[in-house]
């Protein structure tokens, strides 16, 4: 099958945002959490490490999620293969 430059530049534009979001859920997950452990002070009740390596990696995942999900649904219509609703 032949791949048409609309097909090449669409696929291009997922693997680039898909690349540069899994670079954003590596560095959250285990650079920023590597480095939480040097944060020694309290926050409510709690050592800083817990909420940067607990709460904060969560809030970043569910915006990694929504990012690309409405990245996506416009990347899709932009090159004419959304799906209908």
């Amino acid at each position: 099958m032949q791949l048409s430059d609309r097909h090449r530049q669409y696929w291009q534009k997922n693997l680039r945002i898909t690349g540069i979001l899994l670079a954003i859920w590596f560095v959250v997950t285990f650079v920023v959490g590597f480095y939480a452990r040097e944060l020694n002070f309290t926050f409510f009740g709690w050592p800083f490490s817990f909420w940067v390596a607990s709460q904060g990696a969560l809030i970043v995942y569910c915006l990694i999620i929504w990012f690309y999900a409405s990245y996506m649904n416009r990347l899709d219509q932009e090159h004419g293969v959304a799906e209908d609703e």
